[in-house]
């Protein structure tokens, strides 16, 4: 963002501790949550038309496996109809979680195998800083996303990105992670490290501090 813009960037910082992966068990939190026969996906976020929704839900048509589930939780109540218009086609892939308090938000993403965002190419979406990202980063999930804005800088090579509006690509992924769990997990561990080091609430004092420094 300062290379386009000048500036110091700030970007979202992240709770680290309180999106800590030791303080939860993802088997517990799949019981809890009625997602134990299955392997998760997870967008945990406010489902709409540039998030790629449509494209992860085509690629599960594509692999046709039944141990997979689409889990979309909550986020903002935007009553257009949209979400359940994905429902109403592709049921067999969703589970649909209520909106959630800040609170929750660890323990429900501790549920997920996979974390994806999706994104499509708009204008919308290159202006955006996903905050599911982090939330995956930060608990350690594997992340799968498309090249699409500051996403691939945001992850820093410790995720899986594919071309935006593939579903094909996104097939041939989700396959290949769930075939190869344990290399995604560590993955995942390399992006909660990156998290810390880069969007943790301490990295975002220690850039603050910096630029008031520089005012003072």
């Amino acid at each position: 963002m300062s290379n386009k813009y000048g500036g110091t960037y700030l970007p979202h910082g992240k709770d680290t501790e309180r999106f800590n992966p030791e303080n939860f068990s993802p088997e517990k939190s799949r019981e809890k949550y009625g997602m134990s026969d299955y392997k998760i996906l997870m967008f945990p976020g406010t489902v709409r038309p540039h998030k790629g929704i449509e494209d992860i839900l085509q690629a599960m048509d594509l692999l046709n496996r039944e141990d997979l589930k689409l889990v979309l939780v909550g986020g903002r109540i935007i009553e257009d109809g949209y979400v359940n218009k994905l429902i109403n086609k592709w049921q067999r892939w969703i589970i649909k979680l209520p909106q959630q308090s800040p609170e929750k938000m660890p323990e429900i993403v501790a549920a997920a195998h996979l974390i994806v965002v999706p994104q499509q190419l708009t204008k919308t979406s290159k202006a955006q800083f996903p905050i599911k990202l982090t939330d995956g980063m930060s608990m350690a999930k594997p992340i799968l996303a498309t090249k699409v804005g500051d996403i691939p800088e945001i992850l820093g090579h410790t995720g899986y990105l594919v071309d935006p509006s593939s579903p094909e690509q996104l097939a041939n992924k989700i396959n290949w992670i769930f075939n190869h769990l344990e290399e995604a997990e560590k993955q995942g561990q390399k992006a909660r490290e990156r998290c810390i080091q880069a969007y943790s609430l301490d990295s975002m004092a220690t850039i603050l501090s910096q630029v008031l420094e520089t005012v003072i």
